[in-house]
């Protein structure tokens, strides 16, 4: 797969000489200087990341990562950290085109995931920190296929549950209204689902809007109350304390906090999403 570079406002890409280029094939340039086994290995490494993302493989693709970008430093050392960064912006173009090509996403959500990976990029990243933003493209693009993964559970009502509420997070979830959807009594689906996950179905609402939110406090600007606002949480007050309750830190301590891992809820030993 090749990967090319476009120009942004504002944007150059340092190539020896300061030029401000509308497009540039990086395997040519490469070639060009007589690096054709780099330029091979560059691209198998990309092409393997991108196969451990879609395998939600995350240590995997965080390696391959790293080591492209032990080639970019390498490739222009006085201009490593502006070639990585445009990299990284690529990358994440890369990955919205497969996305979109899986049927993953739509247009509209393939531009609002793109934005979001390079207004993160943007706001983030500098020359101490290249590993963990690497890190943390990686933690956004499993997130988001592993939310389109449908489930696996061996009870076909819970799986068609989990789908239905993952779909719909950011609504107002209410245990008897899902049960009247799916035609079983609200004792009934209460009781399967615990059977199943190991947890309640109201807890689960909770656990599904948290992971959410995460990432719209690590790739949005948006309020926090906003935030809470639109998972419908009843005030900021309740939503940060039910936020630390499972993460460990406050919403906006989370935001800051770059090195933090993710809360991601794990179903009992034998199911899986």
């Amino acid at each position: 797969m090749r990967s090319h570079i476009y120009k942004m406002s504002g944007v150059k890409l340092m190539t020896g000489k300061e030029t401000e280029v509308s497009k540039l094939d990086l395997i040519s340039v490469i070639e060009k200087e007589g690096n054709t086994d780099t330029a091979k290995l560059f691209f198998r490494l990309e092409k393997e990341f991108l196969t451990h993302v879609f395998n939600l493989e995350k240590d995997e693709a965080r390696s391959k990562l790293r080591e492209i970008e032990k080639i970019l430093y390498e490739y222009k050392p006085t201009h490593s950290f502006e070639v990585v960064k445009y990299y990284l912006i690529i990358l994440s173009s890369v990955m919205t085109r497969q996305l979109q090509k899986e049927s993953i996403f739509t247009e509209e959500n393939a531009f609002i995931f793109n934005t979001a990976c390079i207004k993160m990029i943007e706001a983030n990243l500098h020359r101490g920190n290249v590993v963990e933003i690497g890190d943390e493209l990686v933690e956004f693009f499993c997130y988001v296929l592993k939310g389109k993964i449908k489930p696996s559970l061996s009870h076909d009502t819970v799986n068609e549950v989990i789908q239905y509420i993952n779909e719909n997070v950011e609504n107002q979830l209410i245990v008897e209204e899902i049960a009247k959807y799916f035609n079983v009594s609200t004792s009934h689906l209460s009781r399967i689902f615990r059977e199943h996950t190991s947890v309640t179905l109201v807890e689960y609402i909770t656990i599904r809007k948290i992971e959410d939110i995460q990432f719209y406090l690590r790739f949005s600007d948006i309020k926090i109350a906003e935030i809470a606002e639109r998972f419908h949480f009843c005030n900021q007050s309740y939503f940060t304390r039910v936020f630390k309750k499972y993460t460990g830190l406050t919403p906006r301590r989370f935001r800051m906090d770059l090195d933090r891992n993710y809360f991601q809820f794990t179903l009992k030993k034998g199911d899986s999403l």
